[in-house]
């Protein structure tokens, strides 16, 4: 039995939520246990709003990843998650008059039920210290700094079947030998605790700034500086990690222990460019600590999930030769892993000419002829010049100014057996853009897999009321694990029916959100008008700026019409923002104050009323999305194409019936192929335009739309509040300059955005042919349910077979 490990990104891991109605509706055990609560004097909707979601990551990527932990175990397939156990997590959000405010999110405060503190598994994790040679030659890190992070597991059920997987966190504590007891007995306090602070660091907090620095000595490979996000967080939690592997693989096998078979056993999944730290780790543990030779090592890393790391250097030159000399060393810069070191001597030499020989033999000399020696004309000078410097390059010599860094991106490259996109658009440019000159070395290690979500939580459990429509029309609970019996509802989508289920089914969950909204921010919304979401982080390539400006071009009409005016042409909408911004990124800060600055001002206008409202949901999380999606009409998916890799936010909305307004970005592309073209409103350039386009803004050709023009200078007229919006308009003009020229093309598509939302109000009005489209989608959604993912992971990548437990 082959067993794979979740490895994922440890700047946003497993984002679970709430986990008390999964796990029990995965048990089959809801009326059951609503029914004993009752007994006991308590509804099951208000135990569970007690329990805090998760803090254990944020974004999509951390929900990606418990949604496949989901998948894996319904399907049966034997795994394991692995991540960090945050004390705080990423942060509380707050929403005042001055914007975002983030303050600790205490969510471990009253313990966490679900979890299993597991003392008997601990791995020492080291820091800092110095690689030694022994008296053979044979290389040992030694010294430093040692943590000790100790397993908490958490138990993930799958749906009607009785595998369980397991999400195994680490918690790190300070090892004993590190207390300087003879410190502490001196009154010297703050030296003594200082271990116990620095073991604390990597689970205190997920988040922080972007631009911290930690200087890590990675393996005995090599030593390097690691710049970045919380080093100190990803190998802390991946060398617990890959010795919990090793340990579960000894004893696993026994006394047969054989390690070539490792690979044949275990598969590792990274998820992003910091989990690749297990390649070198890997090696180093199979030879530091495993004695293993460098060349066992190697194969056994390479077979498990990893490829070639010295050899990389290798495979360029045989590729590409060495006759050209420039496009050799291009080809090194761009696909080599260490970078700012020096190369291997043998690789280096290929760079240096040999020294032409200043001795001349005399009978040679004797026998040039007056003709021979005239003087070389200039031209020919310079061409024979030309000529003997054509097969020659600069040596690529390391910059002591520049800091020695790895490139992650390539490792991962290198050092995967199998390399995909999360999106077929995705996968296109990885392998014609990102990673072209890998592409092209390696196509076969190139492949796509789009990611899914769980049906489950995202359809089942969080819209009850809607799923009976969906199980009465498609005639069984099938479809909750075989997403493709959700296409029996196209031939039903016409059925009036059909339609005012579907719709008695939406509008109670909207007046659900419409309750929500009260409690939580004070709004009154009316459940009638659309609701019209934008939940995900704030980040300027989302574009929740282009979607406020569309707002505020919308208000702008509204004040210009008379009453009657404004309820012809326009269908009241409720517009709901939420998601974080990280508490560095100033400019999504901005559009967080922006966003709130609006909405003050138009819902408190009695001359809108409730034609148009905004509203940000303040400390967006997985029981808010819960919530909101349910309840929604349509969803923004508007990023600039090609910088979104897929998203899932938007698979969840078309689950639950809701039409996606977006660019063709991510898996806006698949969504749109599904469910229809005309159950998709699209706007925006393309993804092969881009580059285009922001060569034409540089160049200066760019002509803003008027209407732009008009939104911006409204937004400056001190309308919404005397806050300066100078830097958050100013960053969208101009043609060059850092922060200014409309890098993520704000500008150019606000015109067919704004257009586009005609459509879509047209689209409202006719609630015939709006019910519909929300059939169709998530009838299209079939294809997106993490389930099928996992499948094509366990086939292509894995190879592995489910185990259906007796």
């Amino acid at each position: 039995m082959k067993f794979v490990l979740v490895v994922k990104h440890l700047t946003s891991p497993f984002l679970q939520g709430r986990a008390l109605l999964n796990a029990i509706g995965n048990l089959e055990l809801t009326g059951a246990y609503a029914e004993a609560l009752k007994k006991l004097g308590h509804s099951l909707e208000d135990v569970d709003r007690e329990e805090p979601d998760a803090a254990l990551g944020n974004g999509g990527l951390g929900r990606l990843a418990s949604c496949f932990l989901d998948s894996l175990a319904t399907l049966n397939y034997p795994a394991r998650g692995y991540g960090l156990r945050y004390k705080y997590g990423l942060f509380k959000q707050h929403i005042t008059k001055d914007g975002q405010q983030e303050v600790a999110e205490n969510w471990l405060e009253m313990g966490n039920p679900w979890e299993i503190v597991r003392n008997d598994v601990s791995y020492p994790v080291k820091f800092y210290g110095e690689v030694i040679s022994g008296p053979e030659g044979v290389k040992q890190w030694v010294g430093g700094e040692n943590v000790m992070a100790v397993a908490y597991d958490v138990p993930i059920p799958g749906y009607k079947t009785k595998t369980t997987v397991n999400l195994r966190l680490w918690f790190t504590k300070v090892a004993p030998d590190q207390f300087d007891l003879r410190s502490f007995n001196a009154g010297d306090h703050a030296k003594a605790y200082a271990a116990m602070k620095n073991a604390e660091k990597p689970r205190r907090c997920r988040g922080g700034g972007r631009n911290t620095t930690t200087i890590l000595n990675l393996s005995a490979l090599y030593h390097t500086v690691c710049a970045g996000f919380q080093n100190y967080v990803y190998i802390s939690y991946m060398i617990a990690s890959l010795q919990d592997i090793i340990a579960c693989y000894e004893k696993r096998s026994g006394e047969s222990e054989n390690w070539e078979n490792f690979p044949d056993k275990v598969a590792v999944q990274m998820n992003d460019t910091h989990p690749t730290l297990c390649i070198p780790e890997l090696i180093r543990i199979l030879m530091d600590v495993k004695g293993l030779s460098w060349e066992q090592a190697w194969t056994i890393t390479q077979r498990s999930s990893l490829g070639d790391i010295s050899s990389l250097i290798q495979t360029i030159i045989d590729e590409y030769g060495a006759e050209d000399l420039e496009l050799l060393q291009e080809k090194l810069k761009q696909m080599r892993i260490l970078d700012n070191i020096e190369l291997p001597q043998s690789v280096a030499e290929l760079f240096v000419k040999p020294e032409k020989s200043s001795v001349v033999d005399s009978t040679e000399e004797d026998d040039i002829s007056d003709e021979e020696t005239k003087p070389i004309d200039e031209e020919d000078q310079l061409e024979e010049q030309d000529i003997e410097n054509k097969d020659e390059a600069t040596p690529i010599e390391p910059d002591p100014k520049l800091p020695k860094t790895v490139r992650m991106a390539n490792l991962c490259v290198a050092g995967g057996y199998a390399v995909n996109g999360v999106a077929e658009i995705h996968s296109e440019i990885v392998k014609n853009e990102v990673f072209n000159e890998f592409y092209k070395l390696w196509p076969e290690k190139f492949q796509n897999k789009t990611n899914g979500v769980t049906p489950r939580r995202w359809i089942r459990f969080c819209i009850p009321d809607l799923s009976k429509v969906i199980t009465k029309w498609t005639g069984s609970e099938d479809w909750v694990v075989n997403t493709e019996k959700l296409m029996i509802l196209r031939k039903f989508a016409d059925n009036e029916d059909l339609q005012s289920e579907w719709r008695e089914a939406k509008r109670r969950n909207k007046v659900k959100v419409a309750s929500f909204l009260r409690e939580k921010i004070g709004y009154i919304v009316n459940p009638d008008a659309m609701f019209d979401v934008q939940v995900k982080r704030i980040h300027e390539y989302m574009r929740q700026l282009l979607n406020i400006m569309g707002i505020v071009y919308r208000y702008k009409k509204m004040k210009e019409m008379s009453h009657e005016e404004r309820k012809a042409c326009f269908v009241p909408r409720v517009c709901i923002f939420g998601g974080k911004a990280f508490a560095t990124y100033i400019q999504a800060k901005r559009i967080v104050k922006f966003i709130a600055d609006v909405g003050a001002t138009v819902n408190h206008d009695p001359e809108i009323g409730d034609l148009l409202k905004v509203v940000f949901v303040p400390d967006y999380n997985v029981s808010v999305a819960e919530m909101l999606i349910p309840g929604s009409e349509l969803s923004q998916h508007i990023s600039t194409a090609g910088m979104e890799a897929s998203g899932t936010s938007n698979m969840k909305f078309a689950m639950n019936g809701c039409i996606l307004i977006g660019t063709l970005d991510g898996a806006n592309v698949e969504i749109r192929q599904k469910v229809g073209e005309d159950n998709f409103f699209l706007f925006g350039a393309k993804a092969h335009e881009i580059a285009g386009l922001r060569k034409e803004r540089a160049e200066g050709k760019f002509v803003p739309d008027p209407r732009f023009e008009e939104v911006k200078a409204y937004v400056r007229s001190g309308v919404f509040g005397p806050y300066n919006y100078e830097k958050l308009m100013g960053s969208l003009e101009g043609n060059e300059g850092y922060g200014r020229p409309d890098y993520f093309l704000v500008g150019k598509d606000f015109p067919s955005y704004i257009e586009c939302q005609e459509k879509v109000d047209e689209a409202y009005r006719d609630q015939k042919r709006w019910t519909k489209m929300s059939i169709l989608n998530t009838a299209g959604s079939y294809k997106f349910s993490s389930d099928r993912t996992i499948h094509d992971y366990a086939r292509d990548i894995w190879r592995i077979d489910p185990v259906v437990l007796p």
